[in-house]
């Protein structure tokens, strides 16, 4: 297929937040289309993740202020002049590097590109030219004010959470988040790979919540491109994922462990570290793209020979296995109200119906799981979600027709830094926060000799 050498990194930001406006899918996969058909250099990719990226976090903001100047109501724009509007916007306030000229310029020149008509062109000119005058007398006050989140959404989480807490995480969802990585410790040590970076001048420091944890806040190249990627001596990894893996432990020498839901692989290729080498991985995933990817990162952290992989449904898995196994991780399907910060869009996507859409899916793969536990087996039930809907109340509904499953308290599992990230309750539950992102895990154990 040709490529598309007519793009800019403004004209594929404008054009992926348009055709991504209202259906309700992961931008990243629209993303990921446009990026692979065009020839953008590595620089200028990244400029169009963060634009596209930074018009969704700042979404409500940049609102106000379009309709502040624009001779044109927004909801009677299209999703094509909207996003122009938006991306403009968003250089103009955020984007120091980008001089108000240029980022006016460059947008209407991206338009031009697309081959928008003439007047478009001078509608996006003359308002971007009055938000780039008037920067100065509006007022920055109401930023502060704005939630940057969906009014359903943050009444539900003021409900769950209070009013300062619900802020607080309205605040953290407009950061970019800084890169977190997980140390491969069968390859490297914490301290040779602070090194590796230190000596190649990039700044990085220890994580707050996860020992194998390195944070390296000013990076925003390709991951690839990090030293030590392809020798396999990290993964990308937020701490709260690391953390849920510990949750599977105490790891036995000749014990049997299963990743029930891999996907890529993160939490796979972590077990095969935290796992004695006496002992057994399967990874289980059925999505063919995903199941190349698992193979792919377990193959460049040296543990393809530590994981086998099955590649069908969890309860296709459990159809062949003729034993019995001592943990389990159920990593499930969610929301994804806990990675807003990651994925801006997920608080654009999400209605109030979709917490309870996936229970019945949750409850399956818990229920398929607990048949596979040996006595005395472990079974971690994590989402990245917020909502109880997805978390305590498929916990506590499971365990109603479970009674042979106790919870177990999670703190007895982590390290003691990461204690505050526990509730009273002894499940894993941290909120968002600049540090980690907003998680749940339940731990249980299979009652019997």
């Amino acid at each position: 297929m040709k490529k598309n050498d007519n793009a800019t990194a403004r004209s594929l930001a404008i054009a992926c937040l348009a055709t991504w406006s209202g259906s309700g899918k992961p931008v990243q996969s629209y993303l990921d289309v446009m990026i692979h058909d065009s020839i953008l250099s590595n620089e200028d990719r990244q400029l169009a993740v963060m634009l596209v990226m930074g018009v969704l976090r700042r979404q409500e903001y940049l609102d106000l202020l379009i309709s502040r100047c624009a001779t044109t109501a927004l909801p009677k724009m299209k999703p094509l002049t909207l996003a122009a509007l938006r991306i403009g916007v968003l250089q103009i306030y955020f984007l120091e590097r980008v001089p108000d000229s240029a980022a006016v310029n460059e947008t209407v020149a991206a338009l031009k590109k697309m081959r928008q008509p003439s007047w478009l062109l001078g509608f996006v000119n003359a308002t971007l030219r009055t938000l780039a005058r008037e920067k100065a007398s509006l007022s920055s006050a109401e930023l502060a004010e704005t939630v940057e989140h969906p009014v359903w959404l943050t009444e539900r989480w003021r409900k769950n959470f209070g009013e300062e807490q619900m802020r607080e995480i309205c605040r953290i969802n407009k950061i970019e988040p800084e890169l977190c990585l997980h140390v491969n410790t069968s390859r490297t040590s914490h301290e040779q790979l602070t090194q590796l970076f230190v000596e190649q001048g990039i700044h990085v420091r220890s994580g707050r919540y996860a020992p194998d944890s390195l944070i390296v806040p000013d990076w925003r190249g390709a991951v690839t491109t990090l030293p030590g990627f392809t020798e396999g001596l990290f993964r990308v990894q937020d701490q709260a994922a690391q953390l849920a893996c510990h949750l599977l432990g105490p790891f036995h020498e000749q014990g049997r462990y299963v990743d029930g839901c891999a996907g890529l692989g993160g939490k796979t290729c972590a077990l095969a570290t935290l796992t004695p080498a006496g002992a057994s991985l399967q990874a289980v995933e059925p999505d063919n793209r995903r199941v190349r990817l698992l193979r792919e990162n377990l193959e460049r952290e040296g543990a393809a020979d530590r994981a086998d992989i099955f590649h069908g449904t969890l309860e296709a898995f459990a159809a062949t296995q003729p034993s019995l196994f001592d943990g389990i991780l159920i990593d499930a399907p969610c929301s994804g109200t806990g990675v807003i910060r990651r994925h801006p869009d997920i608080r654009w996507n999400r209605q109030p119906d979709d917490f309870t859409a996936l229970q019945s899916t949750q409850l399956a793969l818990l229920d398929t799981a607990a048949a596979l536990l040996a006595p005395g087996g472990v079974l971690v039930y994590a989402t990245c979600s917020l909502e109880p809907e997805e978390n305590q109340q498929v916990v506590e509904q499971f365990l109603t027709t479970h009674s042979a499953l106790r919870l177990s308290n999670c703190r007895d599992f982590l390290p003691n830094a990461a204690a505050s990230t526990v509730d009273a309750q002894g499940y894993f539950s941290p909120l968002p926060t600049e540090e980690i992102e907003g998680f749940f895990a339940a731990r249980m154990v299979l009652i019997g000799d």
